[in-house]
């Protein structure tokens, strides 16, 4: 008989493991959080300038609503700010919502008997929409599709749309003298 030796396996197996010790879960929770110090701005940017695009072609395609119209109708059709859905506001901003109506007897004001085409609401509480100078209070539209003002001229101006306070960028909306807007993206100091 031969003397056997016990049979002992080679590989030692470690214990499983059941957790994280303190540095791992430490170095984890570092690595997080820098991932998301540098991660939450650029979302939180990216969000801003979405909903900036996004409102900026809503105002678009409502001047192109009341162009096409003027047309459609051979009569001028104004697109008025408003906070009622009812008659032009004389005081603040665009973003107390507008109109868009049918103006027969080009004066530029909701008359009984002009037909209200659409209303749009109030932006977001935080975001201006501010016109300059011909574009401060409506813009008008002749049966060609011209921008006119109601004395006659022509009108042209650009709206700026920005999210308020502390704006990093806004979008402007130029609107020329055949009544054709163009969107582009303005720099915080355009913002007031």
């Amino acid at each position: 008989m031969f003397w056997q030796m016990p049979k002992h396996n080679a590989i030692h197996r470690p214990r499983a493991s059941h957790g994280f010790t303190l540095i791992e879960l430490l170095a984890g929770v570092t690595i997080m959080a820098v991932l998301a110090s540098v991660t939450v701005p650029f979302v939180t940017t990216m969000i801003d300038s979405i909903k900036l695009t996004s409102l900026a072609n809503g105002f678009m395609s409502h001047l192109y609503l009341a162009r096409n119209e003027a047309i459609k109708r051979n009569t001028r059709v104004v697109l008025c700010k408003s906070a009622t859905g009812s008659s032009c506001a004389t005081t603040g901003g665009w973003e107390q919502g507008w109109i868009i109506f049918q103006d027969s007897n080009d004066n530029g004001v909701v008359d009984a008997g002009e037909a209200i085409i659409e209303r749009m609401q109030a932006l977001p509480n935080s975001f201006r929409l501010q016109g300059n100078q011909n574009v401060a209070k409506y813009v008008s539209f002749d049966p060609s599709g011209a921008t006119k003002l109601v004395s006659g001229a022509f009108q042209a101006g650009t709206l700026t749309l920005c999210r308020l306070p502390g704006a990093t960028e806004g979008r402007q909306i130029v609107l020329n003298s055949v009544g054709r807007p163009r969107m582009q993206k303005a720099a915080a100091g355009s913002c007031v």
